[in-house]
């Protein structure tokens, strides 16, 4: 059986890219599709991977400057040709399930959210871009043309799993198809659980505005206790000016796995104040033993339970200050949220899609075997 894989893009190192890497090693043979790849961030999980990147990889800027080439985006997927291929599994938020297959070939895509900013978030995005407003209108033009292409290439989709019941919800609203839910994975020996707990609250990931950190900014500013954010992204520079001379607030900036680990494992609590598609950091959290504190929304409501965290109802100061207020480390057990991770174990992942993909297969080529 010949396979191929096609992600939207290899430029970061995120949730997206971790679980694409699990799948990868599902199907060690299958060439990796994408529109373009930053060296130093795909080198970390595809180094000796064959990878075959878009013509946006060989346009001037087309790496450093890729978000400028979004309009041309659903064209550089459809010039992939993967009729060569039985089976095509595509790990998107974006582009890369609008590619072209043909009857032969069967299309499972592993769906992280129908794109936010062309369905979800489309106002809210239009809105946070520092442009003046008449840029904004050609943007948002843009955008409603890549939004009746998005519709349309979700229909060449055979079947959609989705990373949660929530992007499942959002698939059946936006895309009008039915999905199977699975997980993503963590490797949970990657993290382990200390005995030595620091004085800090911990928050991180990618700094960009929809996941709210200058929510925690105002809340811990008010309240004095200390909290730590790790990662960096096109908001680090306003969180850090809200944060100006505040001691108890601290911005780590990238850091390293080792050093990740490190801060989930001995943290009071990780807070995600954000509606999340799933939210791989509060269970990277719980595999080190340290419970979450979580807005009551998006894949939050779905990881976060009472014996391993709090949910706060509105995406507030007031509403997460009452978290806060009502939290205590001596009502949770860390052996116990460890174990509650284990939903989510790489092991699990692996066993349930591949079986997945095998019943898929059978069903495929007993519908097609008149081909």
């Amino acid at each position: 059986m010949k396979v191929a894989l096609i992600h939207d893009h290899l430029a970061q190192d995120g949730g997206a890219e971790k679980v694409l890497k699990v799948i990868a090693d599902l199907f060690p043979d299958a060439p990796i599709y994408t529109l373009l790849y930053e060296k130093k961030n795909a080198d970390k999980y595809f180094k000796h991977r064959t990878i075959q990147t878009s013509i946006i990889q060989r346009l001037p800027g087309g790496i450093k400057y890729y978000k400028w080439f979004m309009p041309w985006m659903p064209m550089a997927v459809e010039f992939f040709n993967l009729s060569d291929f039985d089976l095509v599994i595509s790990d998107t938020s974006s582009f890369a399930k609008g590619v072209i297959t043909n009857t032969k070939t069967l299309h499972i895509c592993y769906c992280h959210t129908p794109t936010r900013y062309l369905w979800s978030d489309t106002h809210s995005y239009i809105e946070e871009l520092r442009f003046n407003k008449y840029f904004k209108k050609l943007i948002a033009l843009s955008l409603n043309k890549i939004r009746i292409w998005d519709r349309v290439a979700a229909d060449r989709v055979d079947i959609f799993l989705a990373n949660s019941q929530f992007i499942a919800r959002r698939i059946s609203k936006y895309y009008r198809r039915d999905s199977t839910v699975i997980y993503p994975p963590i490797n949970l020996s990657d993290f382990q659980i200390s005995s030595d707990l620091g004085d800090y609250f911990l928050a991180g990931g990618r700094l960009v505005p929809y996941k709210r950190f200058d929510l925690l900014i105002k809340v811990f500013k008010a309240n004095g206790k200390r909290l730590r954010i790790f990662g960096d992204g096109p908001d680090t520079g306003r969180l850090r000016a809200l944060a100006e001379g505040v001691a108890n607030i601290e911005f780590l900036g990238r850091v390293s796995e080792p050093e990740k680990i490190a801060l989930y494992s001995r943290a009071q609590a990780f807070i995600n104040p954000q509606e999340e598609d799933f939210g791989i950091t509060m269970v990277e959290s719980l595999a080190s033993g340290r419970p979450v504190i979580a807005y009551r929304s998006g894949g939050a409501a779905e990881i976060v339970t009472p014996d391993c965290g709090l949910l706060f109802a509105e995406q507030s100061a007031a509403s997460l200050q009452t978290a806060l207020d009502h939290f205590s480390v001596a009502n949770f057990n860390s052996t116990a949220i460890r174990a509650s991770a284990q939903r989510f174990s790489e092991d699990l992942f692996k066993q349930k899609f591949q079986a997945f993909i095998n019943e898929a297969m059978l069903k495929h080529k007993s519908e097609n075997s008149h081909l």
